[in-house]
């Protein structure tokens, strides 16, 4: 099995990365069949959104803060433990964010696109689905979209429920809601398309992340899965993400 390894600027990531380099070599990302992305799930989603183009499966060890997304870090039997790992799928979602001044950028994001007011001005959302729109004015610090694999992060902090990681549904989230105030987002089928539109954009100017990709002053917002990717990550068996999952939505 030939191993590529990555992590994250932490010292403790980059001295990993050595280690793992000088144990069990170093294919290379063109040539490896599995990359190894070590740090904390930042490093993990660095590393997942390098494999748009070839999908290979991406292995992570936490050397990082929470690592949700990781498995327990060793370097011993790291062959065996990837030989042994169970898959999961993950689509992740593609947003098209058109700006003031006229551009257009794509993004991808595993976790989630989040949209968040720039100034002390509260923002001003409309939010339609599948072309009709399904909230005429949401008075917010923000809104997001998340996936499956994304629902235990931002979303979860910002109350928003969490998905089981094979769960076809995308989360759609508000974030410190002020007008409607009881309004607590929608969950919606995985091919649902949605777009926010920021209302009022000079005065109340805001920006759109996928996940940690940065639009600022964006008059409005496209999201949806990418129905022609598909991405890998591989986990322990003993450290499974749909058991991490479950074990959130009974924590205390």
């Amino acid at each position: 099995m030939k191993l590529a390894f990555s992590a994250s600027s932490r010292p403790e990531a980059q001295d990993a990365l050595r280690r793992l380099r000088h144990l069990h070599g170093e294919a290379g990302e063109e040539n490896a069949d599995v990359i190894v992305a070590v740090g904390g799930d930042g490093a993990m989603l660095d590393a997942l959104r390098r494999r748009l183009k070839d999908r290979k499966p991406v292995y992570g060890m936490n050397r990082g803060t929470i690592g949700f997304l990781m498995n327990d870090y060793a370097e011993d039997g790291l062959a065996d433990r990837i030989a042994n790992a169970d898959p999961v799928k993950i689509r992740p979602l593609v947003s098209k964010a058109h700006t003031l001044s006229g551009e257009t950028i794509t993004a991808h994001a595993i976790n989630e696109v989040s949209l968040l007011r720039q100034t002390a001005q509260t923002a001003r959302l409309r939010i339609s689905v599948d072309g009709a729109v399904r909230l005429e004015e949401l008075m917010c610090d923000g809104a997001l979209v998340a996936t499956p694999a994304g629902s235990t992060a931002y979303n979860l902090s910002a109350h928003g429920p969490i998905l089981p990681i094979n769960a076809r549904l995308l989360a759609l989230t508000p974030i410190s809601a002020f007008r409607p105030r009881r309004w607590r987002g929608a969950l919606l089928p995985q091919n649902a398309r949605v777009r926010f539109e920021a209302l009022e954009p000079e005065r109340r100017s805001v920006s759109a992340s996928a996940d940690n990709i940065e639009t600022r002053d964006i008059r409005s917002v496209d999201i949806q899965s990418d129905p022609g990717v598909s991405l890998t990550m591989l986990f322990d068996a003993h450290h499974a993400l749909d058991e991490r999952i479950l074990r959130e939505q009974f924590s205390v």
